[in-house]
């Protein structure tokens, strides 16, 4: 039985600071101090609304009530109109624990927890103890959700192939289209470890013993079409990648592999096996690139595009820089700030385009239902972000307010900023009013015969001669020169550069 009441306002100091509604699990001794620190600091971006918890003879705790069991999770995050659900049971087991955040995925929430039961005894269960800094809070601008209801009409009983499964996009767009009722979600990566990781969030078991589960690496051409020809997928969504700018300059081959090639490889299978629609995942260092990550991408994103008119349904989407992701930038600064280490900016003046994990599988789901003819769909992600503002908003939330910083200026195909879309093509206005699509003028007749000579000097790993290749194929590839190192931490903290939060 559910128990519904008018909801206390938090105490303490007001704060025009957004707030998400906040389901807290647990109502012991952790969930109540963690429920007391969150209503008197509005700081922490939380509003407790009130407690799940197995006990029969609790109803209130504190000023909030108690509005459930656990097994209510799904059925209270919709009622509540529940945005983050709080796990505060330091003792509760593993698997209990993949269940309670698989239930609040599929209702749409975000999940934190507290530290294990022997941290949260040495240092209090208290609200700075949970272990995320909410993403949204550093965009400096709302998040936006672009996910409409008939969007989800592009899965609901469709075969789904998802490549790139295992990672931060990819299982994130496993866990949400796995609750829009596919007829299949079959999930492929190279990894057996991120396949291992996606089964235990999404099953709640980490066996490995389904048919939708598929190792396979996207560079094996057979292997590709192998899978296509047992699966006949209707719809696609190709995060599989290289991703890593650095080390695609020292490894340019690499990068042609996957990003190119083996995006040839989906494509050319997704059209010759009948798929419907087919949705690569891009980044907005494909506009006007200079760098291989870039590059390839860019053209990633021509080849998918080539494909229009096939009978399948083709686009492609372009991401900010995606808070919250593996390897992102929050990752970087967690690992720096936690080692008492500097924390490492490329230069002062370096910005970008940010967008949540969510935003961006958002926007992945609206391409799939939006795409006709090869489109680039952008996310409206507002102005971009300065590094060193994110860097200083990220620390402040973890209670350093003034972090050690080290410039260590642009490495070879950084930008100082990025754009979202190329002098060369036109903005197009589509059906949702926080999305626009970029459309670009048709490759070359060299196209199809540069990519070729693209694909032999990649496979021979003649780092030279693919660098020659991307230019010529790509005549607004411009690879800048590394730039110099700027002045000390110390001399540079002190620049008066507007925050822009």
């Amino acid at each position: 039985m559910l128990i519904h009441y008018r909801l206390p306002e938090p105490r303490g100091r007001q704060t025009s600071m957004p707030t998400a509604r906040t389901l807290i699990v647990g109502a012991g001794s952790a969930g109540r101090t963690l429920a007391r620190d969150l209503l008197d600091s509005p700081d922490y971006g939380l509003r407790p609304v009130g407690h799940l918890d197995d006990a029969p003879a609790a109803r209130r705790v504190n000023r909030l009530p108690v509005m459930g069991p656990l097994s209510a999770l799904a059925e209270v995050v919709a009622a509540e109109r529940i945005d983050v659900v709080v796990v505060a049971i330091p003792s509760l087991p593993p698997l209990e624990l993949a269940e309670l955040v698989r239930k609040a995925g599929r209702s749409g929430a975000r999940v934190r927890y507290l530290p294990s039961f022997h941290a949260a005894v040495q240092r209090g269960s208290r609200g700075d103890d949970l272990l995320a800094v909410p993403p949204a809070t550093l965009l400096g601008r709302d998040e936006v959700h672009v996910v409409r209801q008939s969007t989800r009409a592009t899965v609901r009983g469709r075969r789904v192939l998802v490549t790139g499964a295992g990672g931060s996009i990819g299982s994130e767009l496993c866990r949400q289209i796995a609750s829009y009722q596919p007829s299949g979600l079959f999930m492929l990566d190279h990894d057996e470890s991120n396949l291992h990781g996606l089964q235990l969030q999404i099953s709640g078991s980490g066996l490995l013993d389904t048919d939708e589960l598929i190792v396979a690496d996207i560079r094996d051409d057979a292997r590709v079409r192998q899978v296509f020809a047992d699966l006949r997928p209707q719809v696609v969504y190709h995060a599989a990648a290289h991703k890593h700018l650095p080390l695609l300059e020292r490894h340019p081959a690499e990068g042609v592999k996957s990003n190119v090639l083996g995006t040839q490889h989906l494509i050319d299978a997704a059209v010759d096996y009948g798929a419907e629609r087919f949705i690569l995942i891009s980044t907005d260092k494909a506009a006007a690139p200079t760098s291989v990550l870039g590059a390839t991408k860019r053209l990633a994103e021509q080849i998918v595009a080539g494909h229009a008119g096939n009978g399948t349904a083709v686009g492609s989407v372009r991401f900010g820089n995606v808070l919250g992701s593996r390897g992102s930038l929050l990752d970087v600064l967690r690992h720096q700030l936690a080692a008492g280490e500097p924390v490492t900016v490329t230069d002062p003046d370096v910005d970008r385009f940010f967008m949540t994990v969510e935003e961006a599988v958002g926007l992945v789901l609206e391409a799939g239902a939006m795409a006709e003819g090869g489109e680039t769909f952008v996310l409206d992600m507002g102005r971009p972000v300065r590094i060193l503002s994110l860097v200083r908003a990220y620390a402040a939330h973890l209670g350093i307010s003034d972090p050690e910083i080290r410039f260590t200026g642009l490495r070879p195909g950084e930008k100082l900023t990025e754009t979202l879309f190329s002098a060369a093509e036109d903005r197009i206005a589509t059906a949702h009013p926080r999305i626009s699509a970029a459309r670009s003028p048709a490759p070359g007749d060299e196209f199809d015969k540069g990519l070729k000579e693209l694909s032999g000097a990649a496979e021979a790993n003649e780092v030279d001669r693919v660098r020659d290749c991307l230019a010529r194929l790509l005549p607004d590839y411009t690879p800048p020169m590394a730039v110099p190192v700027p002045a000390t931490a110390r001399e540079q903290a002190d620049w008066p550069y507007p925050d822009g939060f």
